[in-house]
């Protein structure tokens, strides 16, 4: 009898393992459920830091180049007759769209026409009038670089981090592990919109539960160069003509330069072997390559160049109506898996599930989410 007790004991006790634990497989589902359901909700306001128009998660995986050296950041790079200049891989338009509200927005990077280029993520050039906005929304596992060329953005976020950049002025943001923010761009009394490029940068798999942190460049502390009397260089990050920039912006290695080259300017500017590079043409037109290979690259196209090389070869002909303007920007490749669910950047499909159920429960990064709600983004809640 008493064998007979501890046998309907020990059934009964599985039986209700069975039971909760199908109970709590039901409950994170339905979490899960809830929080895609939030997300495609914010995202018709917030799509611009989303990076995809539709909230859809894609897996891709990126190779270094072994035989590649690792860039010495101590190291002085300099264009000589042993350079290699880079190849043009491809040149497109950045199509302009809506996207948010009220925001118009001109994507590259992210777009069927350029993933898989790590550690880039995204690029947008954005413009945005009064009454649009990006309120209180989440991220993790990558950082964004927001570039302003025209107006002003406040930004917030649940660790007591504010202010506003203005035209010239970078914000790097290291999501890391978890963080609730918003960024709206100033109401302008005279309608005029707020321009400027946002890109998103992988962050290596070690450090994507990393502590979240906000770092501003002001543009007054921007070094600037005069390469010669047609070639002007804002040195954002990186080098250029002997310049250093300033250092330890990004956790991931990022070249950002914004050159401006005049009629029969020409510029060969080197850049680290290995990385990925691309240019974005903000004004004007240029020429890149060299040889047989030049490409004319107009206003809002991209230029991605092949992995080869340590020179990028850029000239203005000498009849050009206006001066060309462009960011060139290189990065170093991540060796890793990329799967990306909007807002969050991981290495496998579990992380991004962990992720949905850490934000919509506010554990394991988010705790500092649970009734927080910006200032700044309150007059976007309808």
């Amino acid at each position: 009898m008493r064998f007979l007790s501890l046998l309907i004991s020990i059934l009964v006790a599985v039986v209700s393992v069975v039971i909760y634990r199908d109970q709590v497989i039901d409950l994170a589902t339905a979490s899960i459920d809830r929080i895609t359901k939030q997300l495609n909700a914010l995202k018709d306001i917030v799509a611009l830091n989303f990076g995809t128009g539709d909230i859809a998660s894609s897996s891709t995986t990126t190779t270094a180049t072994p035989s590649s050296p690792y860039y010495n950041p101590s190291e002085q790079l300099v264009a000589t007759e042993m350079s290699v200049p880079r190849a043009i891989r491809k040149v497109f338009l950045a199509v302009e769209q809506s996207e948010g509200a009220g925001a118009r927005v001109r994507r590259s990077i992210g777009t069927p026409q350029l993933r898989n280029f790590s550690p880039f993520l995204m690029l947008d050039h954005f413009s945005i009038k009064p009454g649009a906005g990006f309120p209180d929304h989440p991220h993790r596992g990558q950082e964004t670089i927001t570039y302003l060329l025209t107006g002003a953005v406040d930004h917030e976020d649940f660790a007591g981090n504010a202010g506003t950049i203005e035209a010239g002025d970078l914000q790097f943001m290291t999501a890391g592990r978890g963080i609730m923010h918003a960024e709206m761009p100033r109401q302008n009394p005279d309608g005029s919109a707020n321009v400027g490029l946002q890109l998103w940068v992988d962050l290596p798999t070690d450090l994507k539960k990393c502590e979240p942190r906000y770092r501003d460049l002001r543009a007054k502390e921007i070094p600037q160069v005069d390469i010669n009397d047609k070639v002007h260089v804002k040195v954002i990050s990186g080098q250029s003509g002997g310049v250093d920039s300033v250092k330890d912006l990004a956790y991931t290695p990022v070249w950002i330069l914004d050159i401006e080259i005049k009629p029969g300017g020409k510029l060969a500017q080197p850049v680290p072997v290995g990385w990925n590079a691309f240019s974005y043409q903000l004004e004007g037109s240029a020429i890149f390559g060299s040889g047989d290979a030049k490409h004319t690259v107009q206003q809002y196209h991209n230029c991605v160049f092949e992995a080869e090389g340590d020179v990028v070869n850029i000239e203005v002909p000498e009849n050009a109506t206006e001066n060309a303007r462009f960011v060139l920007i290189a990065g170093q490749i991540l060796d890793q898996k990329v799967v990306q669910y909007g807002p969050f950047v991981l290495n496998t499909p579990e992380e991004v599930r962990q992720a949905l159920f850490d934000y919509q429960f506010q554990t394991n990064g988010f705790e500092r989410a649970k009734d927080w709600a910006s200032e700044i983004g309150k007059s976007m809640v309808h």
